[in-house]
């Protein structure tokens, strides 16, 4: 385990006046560093490898993933933001990526210090970039604790980012089919 984190989070509480010997502080430099290696464990990894093989399908409509699950962490306080991510691209020339190799993806771009925007604007990027995708939409919806814990939100407030690339960027037939394969129209983004 890293020494230097560990020695790290216990200068940290020393310096918040917290008791690091008490017996149930023990062990705390240890567990944070092995959670916070958890947390981070999309820092330097790249997203081009999650895919593996792609197949290749005769389609050419478009392809929802809805609520894939994600957590990350506020790079501003270092506090978890949490939520679902939602995604719609429409694959190029039939070449379509493994459905669990979007959560794959979601995983390494959110196990890092992280913001929201760049969240849902590098999941944008990877897709187009990766997979050469005709186009593409991100919708990210999350809770965000550390607007919570300092009381700028109410408890049940969510922040809601997208972005769009290529065809569904642009307004017209693609984009409100995406929009609707997604529960929604205008109003609801």
């Amino acid at each position: 385990m890293n020494q230097r984190a560990k020695d790290g989070i216990k200068q940290f509480l020393q310096a918040l006046s917290v008791d690091t010997e008490a017996p149930e502080l023990e062990k705390t430099p240890s567990r944070v560093t092995e959670l916070y290696g958890e947390l981070f464990s999309g820092v330097g990894m790249d997203t081009k490898s999650a895919w593996g093989d792609t197949f290749t399908a005769d389609y050419k409509g478009l392809v929802a993933l809805s609520g894939i699950p994600f957590y990350s962490m506020c790079e501003h306080h270092l506090l978890p933001f949490f939520g679902t991510v939602d995604i719609v691209y429409q694959p190029k020339d039939g070449c379509v990526a493994g459905l669990s190799k979007f959560q794959d993806v979601v995983n390494i771009l959110s196990r890092r210090p992280q913001l929201q925007e760049r969240l849902t604007s590098e999941l944008a990027d990877a897709i187009m970039d990766d997979l050469s995708a005709h186009g593409v939409f991100v919708r990210i919806t999350s809770t965000q604790l550390c607007m919570l814990i300092k009381g700028t939100m109410q408890q049940d407030s969510k922040v809601i980012t997208l972005e769009s690339r290529g065809v569904l960027d642009e307004t017209g037939t693609f984009r409100d089919e995406a929009l609707a394969m997604l529960g929604g129209g205008q109003a609801d983004v």
